[in-house]
């Protein structure tokens, strides 16, 4: 059994990760905010199970306090602890680069300096596909230089890859950076495609298509993530980057279309410019992941997609 810290633990990734986490026994003390970036009822619907395990622990407090977050380890003492919380979505970080830099950077650095003055076994960080940028070689590697982010949330992921690789190398604290490609299933956030179509889809309402349909994103289903995710938590590494993802690619029409078929509505579709920051393709190798983590991701998108509306329907 294992003492695990989860930041962002009422999210749609933190969330999943402390209902496994508990599923087989380990002590989870969940940290969230509960901001407003999208419904905190939301968030709080996600653990409300959660609250009711003897094993699992919540602070409602942010990463950015500093003197809060040392209150926590200093009580806690967690063997590794899993860091996703974040200020999250491109678009938005466009709107607020400020707000992004300081809860994703200096967030992360308050982080470092817990797990730096507290020795965790070892910390696990959510990096994010977007730092791979505009980059046209595909599949993307771990090894591919990411020196061109377009966006400042992208921006704040590679600068926690960076963070984590100094402390790595001058204080000794064990990070895996884990790079995810689009997550969707269950309590996915209400504001990415996926669920934002699915919802517009059934509510008879036009779906905003960005671009000609032609864009293509690696969507990698919540039980795969989470797979990967307790990989790292069981195995300390020095530093290493991972690519989380299906290693398959679909394009924005034919991510409309099974939409389409799995709420059985017709999309009325509003043709609109591509957004700045926007990426062409999202394509994970994920070889480094199978190698190390045993990483197995098994859902195709047909049986995620239809899991997801399923779940959306009964809400």
């Amino acid at each position: 059994m294992k003492s695990v810290l989860v930041t962002g633990a009422a999210g749609f990734i933190g969330s999943h990760l402390c209902d496994a986490l508990c599923a087989r026994g380990d002590r989870v003390i969940g940290l969230d905010n509960f901001n407003d970036y999208y419904s905190p009822a939301v968030k709080r619907n996600n653990i409300r199970d959660l609250l009711s395990q003897k094993n699992f622990r919540l602070y409602e407090k942010d990463i950015c306090d500093e003197e809060a977050l040392d209150q926590i380890f200093n009580q806690e003492r967690p063997d590794v602890v899993v860091h996703l919380a974040a200020r999250a979505g491109v678009r938005p970080s466009l709107e607020d680069p400020n707000l992004y830099h300081r809860v994703n950077v200096i967030g992360g650095q308050h982080m470092l300096d817990m797990c730096r003055k507290y020795t965790p076994s070892h910390l696990v960080f959510a990096s994010s596909s977007s730092v791979y940028g505009g980059s046209k070689e595909v599949p993307f590697k771990e090894t591919d230089p990411v020196m061109r982010p377009i966006s400042p949330y992208a921006a704040t992921k590679r600068m926690n890859e960076l963070q984590a690789h100094v402390y790595s190398h001058l204080y000794g604290v064990k990070v895996a950076m884990l790079r995810f490609f689009t997550v969707y299933g269950p309590r996915q956030r209400p504001d990415m495609a996926i669920h934002k179509f699915a919802r517009l889809l059934l509510e008879g309402k036009p779906i905003p298509m960005f671009g000609k349909g032609d864009t293509r994103r690696d969507y990698t289903y919540i039980d795969d993530i989470i797979q990967g995710v307790l990989g790292c938590v069981d195995r300390p590494f020095s530093y290493e980057i991972f690519n989380l993802g299906e290693q398959h690619t679909t394009g924005l029409s034919e991510l409309i279309a099974l939409l389409e078929k799995q709420t059985g509505c017709k999309a009325k579709i509003e043709e609109k410019s591509l957004q700045p920051g926007d990426v062409e393709i999202t394509y994970a190798d994920i070889s480094h992941a199978r190698a190390l983590l045993d990483y197995n991701p098994r859902f195709t998108m047909d049986e995620g997609i239809a899991r997801f509306v399923h779940w959306l329907k009964s809400q």
